[in-house]
């Protein structure tokens, strides 16, 4: 199994190393007679796929990851060491041939060098790299439950605490979905199997790390509506990074500590208005004081089409996780909180602490185990910081997806930029205005529109072509980086040279990029800059 770069070379792995506007990126990984093409590469912890062909990828600065080959199957319990399934012969006899390739699902840095994993032409495998000379080190190990098989289909990774903690399928017809730990020294663990309250044709958008807990944003059908139609609601997700899992009885090699709740993204009002599909998130961030995390919604096909953007503060979150659990008595009955007397204790959901009388969770008693089994689902949603959107667009023709956030934006490092990505292929670029009184409630001033798709360089701009892929900041160039079907595109953050000939525009476009300067033009302010 070899890494290889076809062009650019091996450094363009790294954004900074794109040093031409619209350059087109792509690394060769071949195995078995597959191959695939890496299409972006970003800054985070975590990788993310988008369940589209092609698929994007992103890069994660983590620390360690240990031995792989003490690995479980997530469905036998029995070990994976090096040992590659043969594929059934059915799974690649109808499969359309590009789809038969190496597609790159999970590209994780990882002891300095890359975690990769991929498709492999329906049989996924992983496998570690140097980060230099992108040659591979050790053997190859099984891709189950840590990729899909299908390059169509969503997942996440990251590694926290030397443990590789994976949300995806673990099936070629996509039945199976699992939340996996791996890797690491604490023993594998997944998701209940078949469980349709744990999960129900989720979606998965991305994890964060966040205090003892892994949390995962994913979307899927909401269970709890005694509707008739299909209603796709978008949730969060947590685990214990410490939990060992439950007792030879109850939830043996499996999750005593997963919960979920619903995401309320809404306009307020006598009746809720809903963006219910989730689409990207940003990472944990630190603003006016408080851990927030930023989602793209929107809403469904056959609603009017709109967009929000908004805000959850990691506080409430785990307040939501603290709070009722939500049951279904039977299944001809709606679904009701339970009431707090029937809580069994310990907390159930809670993490095992060191020096308490539950200090590991094969300790838990089987009736909090059995509890957790059955009430994964929490009463109340997790509703958005101020209780409305950030940013509102409805009945516009494109669709927001993708979102990237410059924190420390500006001369002085002290204002906040949102880039948000659409479904034609451009940014729109907000600038957020905390409140004065009360930093829950932000007002936005929308700057302009960037075109990222480049024709020239991607070719013709059919809709499918100007697909958004992967949006991604590169500080140390002040640039965008967006990832297309069939290319990769270098946008700066700003273009100051817009208002260059007169102060008033430079000034009146409240771009905290862009200022006057001593020599009469508007221009790019360098942090730092006086």
């Amino acid at each position: 199994m070899e890494l290889c770069s076809v062009q650019p070379r091996v450094g363009a792995i790294k954004p900074s190393n794109l040093n031409k506007a619209h350059e087109s990126v792509c690394i060769s990984y071949t195995h078995t007679h597959t191959h695939t093409h890496f299409q972006n590469h970003s800054s985070h912890t975590g990788s993310r796929g988008t369940g589209a062909y092609p698929v994007t990828h992103g890069v994660r600065p983590e620390g360690e990851g240990t031995h792989p080959g003490r690995d479980t199957s997530p469905s036998q319990g029995t070990p994976s060491g090096n040992r590659t399934p043969d594929p059934p012969e059915s799974r690649t006899a109808v499969q359309p041939t590009d789809e038969c390739r190496n597609f790159v699902k999970v590209l994780l840095s990882r002891r300095g060098g890359l975690f990769v994993c991929g498709t492999n032409a329906f049989n996924p495998l992983c496998a570690n790299y140097t980060g230099d000379t992108l040659e591979m080190v050790g053997e190859t190990i099984s891709g189950m439950a840590r990729c899909p098989y299908d390059p169509r289909h969503a997942n996440v990774a990251l590694f926290a605490d030397g443990n590789l903690f994976t949300a995806t399928v673990t099936d070629f017809l996509a039945i199976d979905a699992v939340i996996y730990r791996s890797l690491g020294d604490s023993p594998a663990l997944r998701t209940v199997k078949h469980d349709s309250k744990w999960f129900r044709e989720p979606y998965f958008v991305s994890a964060v790390e966040w205090g003892p807990h892994v949390y995962f944003f994913f979307r899927e059908m909401a269970m709890e509506f005694n509707y008739l139609e299909k209603v796709v609601v978008s949730r969060v997700a947590r685990v214990c990074k410490g939990d060992l899992g439950g007792s030879q009885r109850v939830l043996e090699k499996q999750w005593t500590s997963f919960l979920k709740a619903r995401l309320n993204c809404s306009v307020p009002g006598d009746a809720h208005f809903y963006f219910n599909l989730l689409h990207s998130t940003s990472p944990v961030l630190r603003l006016q004081g408080r851990d927030i995390i930023l989602g793209v919604f929107s809403t469904p096909a056959n609603s009017i089409p709109g967009s929000a953007v908004c805000a959850f503060d990691m506080q409430q979150v785990a307040r939501v996780f603290e709070g009722r659990f939500k049951e279904q008595k039977s299944p001809e009955s709606i679904w009701t909180p339970v009431p707090d007397e029937l809580i069994p204790k310990p907390r159930p959901g809670g993490c095992a602490v060191q020096g308490s009388r539950f200090n590991s969770s094969n300790a838990f008693p089987d009736e909090m185990l059995n509890f957790v089994k059955t009430h994964p689902l929490m009463d109340e949603a997790v509703p958005s910081l101020g209780h409305k959107p950030w940013i509102v667009r409805t009945m516009v023709r494109y669709q927001l997806n993708k979102i990237v956030v410059d924190t420390e934006a500006g001369p002085y490092r002290n204002r906040t930029v949102l880039f948000l990505g659409s479904s034609k292929g451009t940014i729109l670029k907000f600038l957020i205005v905390p409140g004065r009184e009360n930093s829950a409630l932000t007002s936005n001033i929308f700057l302009e529109e960037l075109e990222g798709y480049n024709p020239e360089k991607c070719g013709e701009g059919s809709s499918q072509a100007r697909q958004l892929l992967s949006l991604e900041l590169d500080r140390p160039s002040h640039s965008l980086l967006l990832a297309f079907p069939s290319c990769v595109v270098r946008v700066p953050v700003a273009r100051c040279q817009l208002y260059s000939r007169c102060m008033k525009n430079c000034i009146a476009s409240r771009d905290p990029y862009c200022g006057w300067t001593r020599g009469s033009t508007c221009s790019f302010l360098r942090p730092g800059t006086r």
